[in-house]
């Protein structure tokens, strides 16, 4: 994949990632307890899964997903009893409002190409809704619903791929939102969270088979990445590109390395009450005067490897310069994607990086990517 020269405009470091001296990030999780029925919770962590405590155990019913709005210190977190996205202070996990209703059990939401907020369906129509950032409806991506659907990524060339639990499948759709069939029929006993790996493989969490399991970007079968664990969903990943799942079997969140083999648990079983964990956020720590926040926004395409290159470019205006830095808001480089289309990171160490640009609408945004050699 290719990425055109972003000329890093000055991301402020200070602005959404902590100085050395202090935590780069934090760990957010949700606990869906009993399922459909409380204790339901919000829990935080430092980066090394410790100093926890509950962020947010008010005004939650089912909670499926986190998803930080940096630009106004927000945080929303999907409903799916009560079909509402709700909005909480990020600093004080205290409720504002509700972001959006009237939705159909929403489990998953990820930020899209377009800088539209992607919202997966459990029940109702099954169709991926989007949202501007204010709570506005758009519309209804995909013509064709998918059931039960809580998993959702995009590949290089911007395809939006969707998991079933219940269907034990992936399905695909265009950019523009057309659907192309199922991606992957078999091999699957209730898929949760996907993500692309660097050479465009699939990974895909099987919550009911205890495994994580890849998939070739044709969407055959390549093996099993991840043995033993039991009811996984929620991934994230640590800056030395080791990957964070919630594991509801065990009560716990896990780290694996790169190859797949099992670390430690980073949240042991049951910690502030831990039940199910169902997502994994990570959350660069802000300084408290911070001037403004970027937004997050996916403009570079994989998220994972070594090779990469610009989504959207046409979101950029004329310039198409951006900056790196590394989880400590150390200043690492800039790309400049007018000259190259590709970003060429072989020379970094393994890990995560913020890259950072200005839309021509004057935003600033950053996109989280993992280094992996």
């Amino acid at each position: 994949m290719t990425i055109k020269n972003f000329t890093l405009v000055g991301f402020i470091a200070t602005c959404c990632i902590t100085s050395l001296s202090a935590q780069s990030f934090d760990i957010y999780i949700s606990d869906a307890g009993n399922f459909n029925l409380p204790p339901w919770q919000i829990l935080k962590f430092d980066q090394n899964g410790e100093n926890g405590q509950v962020f947010i155990s008010e005004h939650l019913s089912w909670p499926q997903d986190i998803f930080f709005v940096e630009s106004e210190n927000t945080v929303l977190v999907t409903n799916l009893n009560t079909g509402t996205i709700s909005k909480f202070h990020a600093t004080t996990g205290e409720f504002i409002e509700e972001f959006a209703t009237n939705i159909g059990g929403p489990t998953r939401m990820e930020l899209g190409p377009d800088s539209l907020l992607y919202v997966l369906q459990w029940v109702g129509n099954g169709k991926v809704r989007r949202y501007k950032l204010d709570g506005s409806f758009m519309d209804e991506f995909t013509a064709t619903g998918v059931g039960t659907s809580i998993g959702l990524d995009w590949d290089a060339v911007g395809n939006l791929y969707v998991s079933s639990y219940n269907g034990k499948y992936v399905r695909k759709f265009s950019p523009t939102g057309a659907d192309l069939g199922n991606f992957i029929s078999t091999n699957l006993a209730g898929p949760t969270n996907i993500w692309f790996a660097d050479n465009g493989d699939l990974m895909v969490v099987d919550y009911n088979g205890s495994a994580v399991k890849r998939f070739d970007s044709n969407g055959n079968f390549m093996g099993v990445f991840i043995t033993g664990l039991p009811q996984g969903e929620g991934v994230d990943f640590m800056p030395n590109g080791d990957i964070v799942i919630g594991s509801g079997g065990t009560s716990s969140v896990r780290v694996y390395d790169a190859s797949g083999a099992f670390v430690n648990d980073l949240v042991p079983a049951g910690t502030l009450g831990l039940l199910t964990p169902n997502a994994v956020v990570f959350r660069p720590t802000a300084p408290s005067d911070a001037p403004e926040v970027a937004q997050d926004f996916n403009f570079v395409t994989p998220s994972i490897g070594n090779q990469f290159r610009v989504s959207n470019p046409q979101v950029f205006g004329a310039a198409l310069t951006c900056e790196v830095f590394d989880t400590s808001g150390m200043f690492v480089g800039k790309i400049n994607f007018a000259d190259n289309a590709t970003w060429d990171a072989s020379n970094l160490g393994n890990g995560v990086y913020f890259i950072a640009a200005k839309l021509a609408d004057g935003r600033m945004v950053r996109q989280k990517v993992v280094v992996q050699q």
